[in-house]
């Protein structure tokens, strides 16, 4: 009977370590110049693989989400005014981080 009990345990145990979801993609942070700047998430343009669309969040506080021209360094806002990257700014980092990871 105790066998029993220890293999239902076993079962249980092992169908609940199989239930938690993960998240497919953790925010990336990086510190730069006293801020924080987090990547919520990004998508890369299949047409103009020098673009990302991303959502990031600077000192915790979440912009809109934004077209990151890798190539012009710049970044198209949702309204289309296009703004050049700022300086160690989330611009900065997402090309640096996806150029970076690519080699």
């Amino acid at each position: 009977m105790n066998r029993i009990k220890c293999i239902i345990f076993l079962a249980l145990l092992l169908i609940l370590s199989f239930s938690v979801v993960n998240p497919a993609f953790a925010s990336v942070c990086r510190n730069n110049d006293y801020h924080q700047i987090c990547i919520l998430s990004i998508n890369r343009s299949a047409k103009n693989y020098w673009e990302y669309r991303a959502a990031v969040s600077v000192d915790g506080v979440k912009r809109p989400t934004e077209v990151y021209n890798c190539r012009e360094r710049v970044k198209v806002q949702e309204g289309g005014t296009i703004l050049p990257f700022e300086q160690k700014g989330p611009g900065e980092m997402i090309c640096s981080f996806f150029n970076s990871s690519r080699r």
